[in-house]
């Protein structure tokens, strides 16, 4: 009788751990080889496996912008969302350069849970290379069968590397397909003005070199301070590697390819002649080196001032200085889209659009050591009901029901506008968390833009080249010798285009920039070209499918 109970005993103590697996630290997924735990095989892929835990757990989570201001846990959303689903999530953000630091972060062998960088970053390609995070397919497998029904095919299949998984999912991700049938472009390049100056100097042409160059003539002739400080003529989002590069190029229509071959369009002739408008602009005084050497505190107290008259600028870095300076004392002086720079031939600006790459890619490290809580965390913040949790935050204290759809409260609305600070930092709602953002699922539910924000938005719109998304994101990223060779002729390039705008005459450019393609030839430029042009090739074949 006494073996028998203890018999009985063991087995009732078998069955328990059993039945309290799933609660349990799971290890690590390791390669195919290792089977997933028989209670992970029966999960339910039409329901989210999140609800199967919601016990307290951390996830440190890296967003790869020294910029990005967030905290997780004092917001409204924010707890709403830990309360939900059990995860508290800790933020981290990059002191300097985000490659740099996850880059030390890989060599020291520890890196945070989750990982959100550039999908243009080198790092994400050797995080991806260096096994150092998990493919998300075999987690899902593993783990949460449901992500495949919210991560989106589409993406899946667009991310996908040669060994058939997918390490990272973007947001912000747009397919040329989507863009056609709703309308939303989403670009977000524009070249803006100051509205007041522009119109008091009788809206010049600045599409011309010539209209151009008569128009920073005018600002320093009669508008060269504004409430006793100096006007800063002009600025480039992003310097010399985006805003006076890929970005002008797009604002002069300068094309990807000809005849099916990768173009160069570095040395696109009506490039090239605007490339000289500036060094001409640049021997008349008429601008000055601050837009290549201006620190972010500098740009944002410039912008915050109106103390900018033309800028190469994305319309989304201006939702919330442009309703402030109408707001203001000179109501006028906010900024408006219109056509900058153009090619020789008038053509209108051929902006990026939206495009599968989307904004920044999400991974989780092989690190953590809740591989499980972070896939199921994933899956939840790209469902429908993630999106509408951190997007809206708490039903009945800042959303309502009306008509059978979620609308924002009336005052959070108002308050976008007004005190857009308050709203992200005490209730985290709209755009403050968004690492994970879907804007085809957030956008149906965002409240109507301001006019002074409507305005720039539409202009890029319309300029958007839709199919123009596949070109994003070419050039060869991480440790291979390819990669090293653009690495090389890129921070040679963001050298030599200051030393072409301050040159003291055209032949000064013409030696300087003959210069550069020589070094970028010996660089390895044929190698990149070769990369560009298989990448190329292979994007469209995955289009195609």
């Amino acid at each position: 009788m006494i073996l028998a109970v203890i018999l009985t005993l063991t087995m009732a103590a078998c069955s328990s751990k059993s039945a309290n697996k799933e609660s349990a630290p799971t290890t690590a997924p390791q390669a195919d080889t290792t089977p997933a735990p028989q209670a992970e095989a029966t999960q339910n892929p039409d329901e989210p496996a999140w609800k199967l835990d919601t016990s307290p757990v951390d996830l440190t989570w890296f967003v790869g912008a020294n910029w990005y201001a967030h905290s997780w846990g004092e917001s409204l959303a924010s707890k709403y969302v830990t309360e939900k689903t059990g995860v508290n999530v800790k933020l981290e953000v990059p002191s300097g350069e985000a490659n740099e630091q996850i880059t030390l972060m890989m060599t020291s062998g520890k890196l945070p849970d989750l990982i959100s960088m550039g999908s243009w970053e080198t790092a994400v390609k050797k995080l991806w290379e260096g096994d150092h995070v998990y493919a998300l397919n075999e987690l899902a497998d593993q783990y949460d069968p449901y992500f495949y029904k919210v991560a989106g095919d589409g993406t899946l299949k667009w991310y996908r590397q040669e060994n058939g998984n997918t390490y990272g999912i973007p947001n912000d991700s747009y397919s040329p397909n989507l863009m056609h049938e709703t309308g939303m472009t989403a670009a977000n390049q524009t070249f803006l003005v100051r509205k007041d100056l522009y119109e008091e100097m009788g809206s010049p042409d600045l599409s011309t070199p010539e209209g151009f160059l008569g128009a920073l003539q005018l600002l320093k002739d009669k508008y060269s301070e504004y409430k006793g400080q100096p006007m800063s003529p002009f600025f480039a989002q992003g310097n010399v590697p985006y805003g006076m590069t890929e970005y002008l190029q797009n604002l002069l229509a300068v094309p990807y390819e000809k005849d099916g071959s990768v173009y160069d369009r570095v040395t696109d002739p009506d490039y090239i002649a605007w490339l000289k408008t500036f060094r001409t602009a640049y021997e008349r005084g008429l601008i000055n080196v601050d837009f290549l050497v201006d620190s972010d505190t500098q740009v944002e107290e410039k912008t915050n001032n109106a103390r900018y008259f033309m800028m190469i600028r994305e319309w989304t870095g201006m939702t919330a200085v442009n309703p402030m300076l109408a707001a203001g004392a000179n109501p006028d002086s906010n900024y408006i889209a219109v056509d900058g720079p153009q090619n020789s031939k008038g053509d209108s600006a051929k902006l990026f659009p939206g495009n599968m790459d989307g904004w920044m890619v999400t991974m989780i490290s092989k690190s953590t050591e809740n591989p499980e809580r972070a896939i199921r965390f994933l899956t939840y913040l790209a469902s429908e009901e993630g999106q509408r949790d951190l997007f809206l935050g708490k039903e009945g204290e800042t959303w309502d029901t009306v008509d059978g759809k979620p609308q924002l409260k009336t005052e959070f609305v108002d308050m976008l506008g007004s005190n857009i600070e308050k709203l992200e930092k005490e209730y985290g709602i709209l755009d403050t968390y968004w690492m994970m953002r879907n804007p085809v699922i957030v956008n149906q539910w965002r409240p109507e833009k301001a006019p002074v924000i409507k305005q720039m938005e539409d202009f890029a719109n319309a300029q958007a080249d839709i199919d123009s998304g596949i070109y994003k994101g070419l050039d060869p990223l991480g440790d291979s010798d390819v990669a090293v060779a653009w690495a090389r002729i890129s921070q040679n390039w963001e050298e030599v285009l200051p030393e072409l705008i301050t040159a003291k005459d055209e032949a000064a450019f013409d030696k300087i920039f003959e210069s550069f393609l020589s070094r970028r030839d010996s660089y390895g430029f044929a190698q990149v070209k070769e990369y560009r042009q298989t990448e190329l090739d292979a994007r469209k074949a995955k289009m195609a499918e």
